[in-house]
């Protein structure tokens, strides 16, 4: 339902600070795919995410959504296709405004095109607002009129999934989405990302700093390099992998061993 063909991108060309993020990567996302990636600092994962997004328009190759070629479409129309969730919890809402009118906003966004953001909701439709809210178990159902800028970083983040997920989009981009919030706080996001992903059968890729949570989740496990996909893992050759494995097929394929201080410190956490 994915497809990155040829996908190239140069910042800062012909200077002295020209960097090749991405280079000549291909990739096919399958219908449904819960795909995991790792790797080194500057090895090009958030720059994927921009590409495939509409952050920015890739220099050379292409990019097709469920047989849509978006490789010159603009961000705010893939943003009604594409959820996204950064690293920060303070994007992805606006603090000054409701928690009812932030789910509003991007309910109406991805529902109502023809009617614009602005428009009303229903009383049914808030009542659909309170009981996602309900589900994620921190009691945002009884602040629905509070202002968002309230909340922890936590609630921030579980309210940003559900945002980006109220009306399922054919592709959920999450970028190490938890990596902000202290361990109790990422476990639970990270259980509501599992349930919400299975339940409504979305296709997703998510970077993460964490190589268990590579191995664990998902059906399928890249591993980046200089803005290449030099791993990608799934079915048999996926089973059974321990993350000892893992750096050892990275430092095979890559010819340099993973210098992301957090992957590393995550290899001496217990599962």
């Amino acid at each position: 339902m994915l497809e990155l063909r040829n996908i190239t991108k140069t910042f800062n060309p012909g200077t002295v600070n020209e960097k090749t993020a991405l280079s000549h990567l291909d990739f096919t996302l399958n219908d449904g795919d819960f795909v995991t990636i790792v790797g080194s600092n500057g090895a090009g994962k958030s720059t994927l995410f921009n590409a495939i997004a509409g952050s920015f328009y890739v220099d050379e190759g292409s990019i097709t959504l469920d047989r849509e070629d978006i490789t010159f479409q603009p961000e705010y129309r893939r943003s009604k296709v594409i959820g996204r969730l950064f690293q920060d919890p303070m994007k992805g809402t606006a603090p000054h405004m409701t928690i009812e009118e932030n789910l509003a906003l991007a309910y109406l966004r991805a529902v109502r095109i023809n009617l614009g953001p602005f428009s009303r909701v229903s009383r049914e439709e808030k009542e659909m607002f309170r009981e996602h809210l309900s589900r994620l178990d921190m009691g945002l159902e009884d602040r629905m009129r509070q202002p968002v800028g309230l909340l922890s970083g936590g609630q921030r983040q579980a309210l940003t999934l559900l945002m980006a997920t109220i009306v399922p989009p054919r592709l959920l981009l999450l970028d190490e989405h938890t990596a902000a919030l202290d361990p109790a706080t990422a476990e639970k996001v990270l259980r509501l990302t599992r349930e919400i992903v299975e339940q409504r059968k979305l296709s997703c890729m998510m970077v993460t700093h964490n190589m268990h949570q590579a191995l664990e989740l998902g059906n399928r496990t890249l591993m980046m390099s200089d803005g290449k996909i030099v791993l990608d893992l799934q079915g048999e050759q996926r089973k059974g992998l321990t993350v000892e494995d893992l750096l050892h097929l990275f430092r095979e394929k890559a010819n340099k061993s993973l210098d992301n201080d957090r992957i590393l410190l995550s290899t001496m956490e217990d599962k």
